[in-house]
């Protein structure tokens, strides 16, 4: 046993050595806190961290759109890697991410720092690894960082150069979570749910106004997380973060919106984040999100360092509140595990309400609007003069939309790649072994109407309207089921709701089910649909009605022969209906696991 522990002092007396021996400085630091490093250089000082001390290892985590590897720190005291063996030792995990925008790269060169400060125990801060361990993603949006340039955030001061905002395929990751078009999102959806991390952190900078504040931040306290963690976060995380970086000289603010945007003083307000964002999914999968966001008009030096001081204290708070934070998220998974998730209305959007808010002090900059002679639109005038404004502040969060859950969605085998996506989300589902004609509740949509521009590669279903019905259907071998009541259970909703919060449906996944593929020629549907208003006043009636109400509709010959082809027998009864099925019955849904 002594020989043992001599040659245990040895080896740390000798990685000591080395440490010490080794330049550490991060090339952020050796900028003079001006610029950032690009790709290359940055997984060059990964690498060096994992081969120097046994505390870290350097993986992947998947590839881009253009195949470049997705960097992963891994921080362990026992330099453990692999997700079950850290959850067993009972260590909290906390997973840091930066450059999910990749022109906002401050949460890289701090999560870099703060991997070597505990690496090397400076300030003896190993101690925060004995209940946590920490994953870093340096770079998450790799493609758009290598889009290097000094004129990529007009707003944001510093660094010298910076990456892009969206990937290679223009697309941008904080919109991504729940639909997980890019290759670089379904990879991290796959870590998400190989890891399981207890607490998220994303790092940004903002845009917007003018303020003191180098940093805020947001989290989901208004309603759509487990009652337990909200007030967890609310009550203890939130209240010791502000503390300590209070005292940090950092004073932070929840993240800043105002009803009139540019303009402070018309208040401030808070929103509900959706499961697109990062915080948002991250709280429907039954774990905290904090999200910050520096401020980009702050030199790029207060920045990084305000952001190196939130990962510190939030480290320290989870060193803390470890077993309570377990304990917490065992219950909130277990809870919608439950009959009791499925008893009461599932919240689906929320919106703020404008009749509740609180008198607060925020501090802002003096400004003037004046009248732009230019753009003919408010031109707000920032000076630097601080100054606290007294402003209200609308943070109550009313459900305007919710849903009574069903046990179980079910999914025709046909729609692939709604199935597909499940399987990356990590959703439990079984697939119907045989043909089954099935009771299920679904709905037929009326009146559909897209977004016109384009977002985020889609053309987004705003117009949802639809009447609900019972029918028989006959699913295919192959259709899968999917149950609710699984740890995945509060984002299940908001992907096949109807009015679920950015669902597959919102996002154009269903969107051939509302397109008529038949049609009566002109020749036919005019003597057809002359027989049809002999025969049926009430529909003669309401032809004039349809004439008189939409002169579009009036002048149009092609919308009026639909439009009777649409009310004769040979329409397409399908069109419009939902192809998911909603099953409510406990003892069918057992039925059809055997």
């Amino acid at each position: 046993m002594k020989q043992y522990y001599l040659i245990f002092s040895g080896l740390l007396f000798f990685n000591t050595l080395m440490s010490q021996s080794v330049d550490w400085q991060t090339f952020y630091e050796k900028s003079g806190n001006l610029e950032t490093p690009g790709y290359q250089v940055t997984i060059d000082y990964c690498r060096k961290l994992d081969a120097s001390f046994k505390t870290i290892t350097y993986t992947t985590f998947g590839k881009s759109a253009q195949g470049r590897d997705l960097p992963l720190l891994i921080l362990d005291k026992q330099g453990l890697i692999d997700p079950s063996a850290i959850h067993a030792t009972g260590r909290t995990i906390l997973l840091i991410q930066a450059c999910i925008h990749a022109g906002e790269s401050d949460g890289k060169d701090a999560g870099l720092m703060l991997f070597r400060d505990l690496a090397m125990n400076v300030e003896s801060r190993s101690k925060l690894l004995d209940n946590v361990s920490v994953i870093f993603i340096p770079i998450f949006n790799v493609d758009g960082h290598e889009r290097f340039g000094p004129f990529n955030r007009i707003n944001q001061n510093g660094p010298k150069e910076m990456g892009w905002r969206t990937t290679a395929n223009n697309l941008n990751l904080n919109r991504d979570f729940l639909k997980a078009d890019t290759p670089e999102m379904q990879s991290w959806l796959k870590l998400f749910n190989q890891w399981m991390p207890d607490f998220f952190i994303d790092c940004h900078t903002t845009d917007g106004a003018d303020y003191q504040y180098v940093l805020t931040y947001l989290m989901e306290i208004y309603g759509d997380m487990d009652k337990g963690l909200t007030d967890w976060s609310k009550n203890t995380f939130i209240r010791q973060m502000e503390q300590h970086m209070n005292q940090s000289g950092y004073p932070v603010f929840p993240y800043v919106g105002f009803r009139n945007w540019h303009d402070p003083r018309s208040g401030l307000i808070t929103e509900v984040a959706p499961p697109m964002l990062s915080q948002g999914y991250t709280a429907l999968r039954n774990r905290p999100g904090l999200l910050i966001e520096t401020h980009m008009l702050k030199p790029y030096h207060q920045r990084v360092a305000s952001t190196y001081e939130c990962m510190l204290t939030t480290l320290e708070i989870l060193d803390r509140e470890s077993e309570n934070l377990s304990t917490l998220i065992r219950e909130a998974d277990r809870f919608v595990t439950s009959k009791e998730f499925l008893a009461e209305p599932f919240p689906l959007l929320f919106e703020t309400s404008k009749d509740d808010s609180t008198m607060v002090d925020f501090l802002g900059m003096e400004y003037d609007v004046v009248k732009s002679d230019l753009s003919g639109g408010d031109w707000f005038q920032y000076s630097q003069i601080p100054v606290t404004l007294h402003i209200p502040y609308f943070s109550s969060a009313v459900a305007v939309h919710t849903a009574k859950l069903p046990v179980a969605y079910i999914i025709p085998v046909e729609w692939a790649t709604v199935i597909d996506r499940l399987k990356v989300h990590g959703i439990k589902t079984f697939a119907l072994p045989r043909d089954t004609t099935l009771s299920i509740f679904t709905c037929r949509f009326k009146n559909p109407k897209w977004q016109q521009a384009s977002f985020e590669g889609h053309h987004p279903l705003l117009n949802i309207e639809y009447d609900e019905l019972e029918e028989l259907r006959k699913f295919p071998k192959g259709s899968v089921v999917v149950e609710v009541m699984q740890p995945a259970g509060r984002i299940i909703p908001h992907m096949f709701e109807p009015k679920g919060n950015g669902s597959f449906l919102f996002w154009g996944f269903f969107d051939a089910a509302f397109e008529q593929k038949e049609y009566g020629e002109s020749y036919v549907i005019e003597k057809m649909a002359r027989e049809m208003m002999a025969k049926d006043q009430v529909l003669r009636d309401e032809f004039e009605q349809m004439k008189a109400s939409d002169t579009n509709f009036a002048k149009s010959p092609i919308l009026i022969l639909n439009w009777f082809y649409e009310k004769s027998s040979f329409a397409d009864k399908r069109k419009g209906i939902y192809p998911v099925g909603k099953i409510y019955d406990f003892k069918l849904l057992e039925s059809l696991k055997r």
